[in-house]
């Protein structure tokens, strides 16, 4: 079990955290603030906001800067803030990157140029860019919304030029974390998807940057903590836990998963409320679908 530290503040179980609005769709600090707290006092290790669930690409530029002061102010001693710093291209990103240092956050997680399809040249310059701050850069690996697909040699050459400490690997492709490991040891893997937390905790996983835990943080800090210990007695006490929430894990790789985490949040007593456009509220069949499978966790004990 990786839990993080001063030299590794990237490290347990992030929450890339959903954005509570209020009825207008102005952004709720006072009720995120609220959440980041929640999160650090049920086990969270970290959050991440500005991130593809908490609507980054909805906000203004206002609100998205203080969505992370609002994080790092809220966040008690030993909590961590690795906010979202996704942009087009490397003067965008630099600037979300010095605005995270400035309000005091450990880590960022970094795509590679958002929505161009960069060659490996254009993805070394964005990073080498962004490196300049200072800040440790955790890489995301999100081929089907970036159209650039980190793979396991272009991250270790990332790596070992010193741009990376960790990857979020999204592709929801177990094999990659052994490929990663073998080209790059020193490189932390992060859990990106939800439903491979097991297949890639036991593969070596130093942490898992994850929706489901704004939901229920206890339940999803304790199966990590279970899937990652290297003690095969853990293993036999998450399997169950592991089958018991995948139906709802398996949101996380949807494209309303936005939707489908706000739902269950809304459903535990937490403010999920509405997203903004263009996402709008989930179908019939859907909405059925994440009631279902939260009752379902709500009725098992998970919290």
């Amino acid at each position: 079990m990786s839990i993080p530290n001063s030299s590794t503040p990237w490290r347990g179980v992030y929450v890339a955290s959903a954005l509570p609005f209020n009825d207008d769709l102005s952004v709720d600090f006072d009720g995120f603030a609220d959440h980041v707290r929640f999160l650090a006092e049920n086990g969270c290790h970290g959050i991440t906001p500005n991130g593809s669930l908490g609507e980054y690409q909805t906000l203004t530029a206002e609100e998205r800067a203080r969505v992370v002061t609002t994080a790092v102010e809220a966040a008690p001693d030993g909590f961590g803030v690795m906010p979202g710093v996704a942009a087009y291209g490397a003067l965008e990103t630099v600037r979300w990157v010095e605005q995270a240092a400035d309000a005091g956050a450990q880590s960022v997680l970094m795509l590679p140029p958002n929505t161009y399809r960069a060659d490996d040249e254009a993805v070394l310059h964005h990073y080498r860019e962004a490196a300049k701050v200072g800040l440790p850069i955790v890489a995301y690996n999100n081929p089907f919304d970036t159209k650039v697909d980190l793979r396991p040699e272009l991250l270790a050459q990332l790596h070992d030029e010193g741009l990376i400490v960790a990857v979020k690997e999204f592709t929801g492709d177990c094999r990659r974390a052994y490929q990663i490991q073998e080209l790059a040891p020193e490189l932390d893997i992060l859990v990106g998807t939800d439903d491979v937390l097991l297949e890639v905790g036991l593969a070596g996983a130093k942490g898992w940057v994850s929706g489901y835990p704004n939901a229920l943080p206890k339940a999803c800090v304790e199966l990590y903590n279970l899937v990652t210990s290297g003690d095969v007695t853990d293993l036999n006490a998450a399997l169950p836990m592991y089958r018991d929430l995948h139906e709802l894990f398996r949101w996380d790789s949807k494209t309303e998963f936005v939707q489908a985490i706000k739902l269950s949040m809304d459903m535990v007593g937490l403010k999920g409320g509405p997203t903004r456009p263009p996402r709008g509220p989930l179908s019939e069949a859907d909405a059925a679908s994440v009631v279902r499978a939260t009752e379902a966790a709500i009725a098992a004990g998970y919290r």
